[in-house]
Parts: C-alpha cells; sequence; structure tokens
C-alpha cells in the first residue's frame, strides 16, 4: 500500500528540498521512481509526497502540477539531513516540541527509516 503525506505542511516540503521539476527525467516526474535517486517504485515501497506546483524554475514548466513519490529509504535520509540543517538555524528547535518543522523530520526518519 502507498503511504500518503499529502498532509505535510509546506515549510517541510521546502526543507527536504524536492528536486526542481524542469531537472526531471519523466519516470521521476510522474512518480514512478523515486524523485530523489530513481529507484523504481511500487505500491509497497512508494511513499506520496503530495500534488505539487511547479515553481517558475524554468519557462517549460512554469505552474505545473506534478505528482512527485519518494522510497522509504531515501525519504528517512533527507528528513534526517533537512533536521540536521533546519535544526542549526532554527531556535523553536532549542525548545522541546515547540518546533513543527523540527517535529516532522523527526517523525518522517522514524515513520520512513527501514
Amino acid at each position: 500500500m502507498t503511504t500518503t503525506t499529502t498532509d505535510i505542511p509546506s515549510a517541510v516540503l521546502a526543507a527536504l528540498a524536492l528536486p526542481p521539476l524542469a531537472g526531471l527525467d519523466e519516470p521521476r516526474a510522474s512518480g514512478r521512481a523515486c524523485v530523489w535517486e530513481r529507484e523504481r517504485l511500487t505500491i509497497e515501497t512508494a511513499v506520496d509526497l503530495g500534488e505539487q506546483l511547479a515553481p517558475a524554475d524554468s519557462a517549460s514548466t512554469i505552474g505545473q502540477r506534478w505528482f512527485p513519490r519518494s522510497c522509504h529509504k531515501h525519504l528517512a535520509q533527507r528528513a534526517h539531513d533537512a533536521l540536521f540543517t533546519h535544526s542549526r538555524q532554527c531556535d523553536d528547535c532549542k525548545v522541546p516540541d515547540k518546533c513543527d518543522v523540527g517535529r516532522w523530520m523527526y517523525r518522517l526518519m522514524r515513520e520512513h527509516r527501514r
């Protein structure tokens, strides 16, 4: 079963740093492969990152809707890296349970590590 994480706040998705749509091949842009590492996805291995609207990163993709998905391994790794980067710059992360972004990253790491 596909794990759906469409309720991930936009600040968390920004911290995860989805790659720009313009630089993705078709399998990664369509969600058939991991958005970060090209690993082929199945219903059991896919994590839905929700519908995204491409920003103005390229004239060819402005406003295009896309549906990125990740494998569990790479989502956990990205969340770990993002938490490390985010927590060094965030004063709220110094107070337990105050930072929503930090809590989300920790949750994604725990839920998707294998």
